[in-house]
């Protein structure tokens, strides 16, 4: 049964199809530029893009099983076109912000919510995964010099590393009846943003030190990478998380098998 990982270059996606391809599953990766891709040799790749719905027919041809990142701009227009390849099931990669009660009328919670109702709505077999928080969001930190800029550095959240993620997706992908893979999912430990920063600054070499910022202050920093929504949404999850919302779950460690892997493990992977 070939699946389909789409996004095979992001951080989750290649993930999957690594996982997938050692499990001796027939795998197709999709990206923007094969040309560019720099996947594995034997791995099939092809050219599809869910802003680009003409793409969607060749990639999806004798698909059984697609791993797909929640994106508003194309999701209804993929859902026909995997129902007319006879997908069998879509595994989304979507956002634990979702089941937040206090993530209600998010930007980034809404957008999460609209991709699933797509999918719910267009009737096709789909299994959802919800991270919180993940762990690469650190990654900016290490290029941002001797100073982190951070708001409410004693905010404390629960990291999941990409692998881990994967590993989620991949169970689901396997065995769809897989039991509790929708659930909240997170790392296994809360830590607050300023021991990450400590972690990071542990794993490069360098010493790395704080910058707290106001809320006015870190929406215009946030700005600079992302629309002013999205800048607000991101202050809301922060705020939330320094008032102690932003939970561990088991999710991990009940899907898996084991203990998801520590973000002390993730920052020496990242930054090896």
């Amino acid at each position: 049964m070939t699946t389909l990982v789409i996004g095979a270059r992001g951080s989750v996606g290649r993930h999957v199809l690594d996982q997938l391809s050692r499990a001796g599953e027939p795998v197709r990766a999709s990206v923007r530029d094969p040309a560019t891709a720099g996947l594995p040799a034997g791995v099939p790749v092809v050219a599809a893009d869910l802003a680009a719905p003409e793409t969607l027919r060749a990639a999806l041809a004798g698909v059984r099983q697609v791993f797909l990142y929640a994106t508003a701009n194309g999701t209804a227009a993929f859902a026909e076109a995997a129902r007319t390849a006879g997908v069998e099931h879509v595994v989304l990669l979507s956002s634990g912000s979702v089941l937040l009660p206090s993530a209600r009328g998010n930007a980034v919670a809404e957008h999460h919510r609209d991709v699933e109702r797509i999918l719910e709505a267009a009737g096709l077999p789909w299994t959802p995964i919800r991270p919180l928080v993940l762990a690469n969001n650190a990654l900016g930190w290490a290029r941002s010099g001797d100073a982190v800029p951070l708001l409410h550095p004693e905010a404390r959240t629960a990291p999941i590393h990409e692998r881990d993620i994967a590993a989620v997706a991949v169970a689901a992908l396997l065995d769809p009846g897989t039991e509790g893979v929708s659930d909240l999912l997170t790392g296994g430990e809360l830590l607050s943003q300023r021991r990450q920063v400590e972690l990071v600054a542990e794993a490069t070499g360098r010493p790395l030190r704080i910058e707290e910022l106001t809320i006015s202050q870190a929406q215009q920093h946030f700005e600079r990478f992302q629309p002013p929504e999205i800048a607000k949404a991101v202050i809301e999850f922060i705020t939330a998380a320094a008032r102690g919302e932003s939970p561990v779950t088991p999710t991990a460690r009940r899907v898996l098998g084991r203990e998801p892997r520590t973000f002390a493990q993730w920052a020496a992977e990242a930054f090896a």
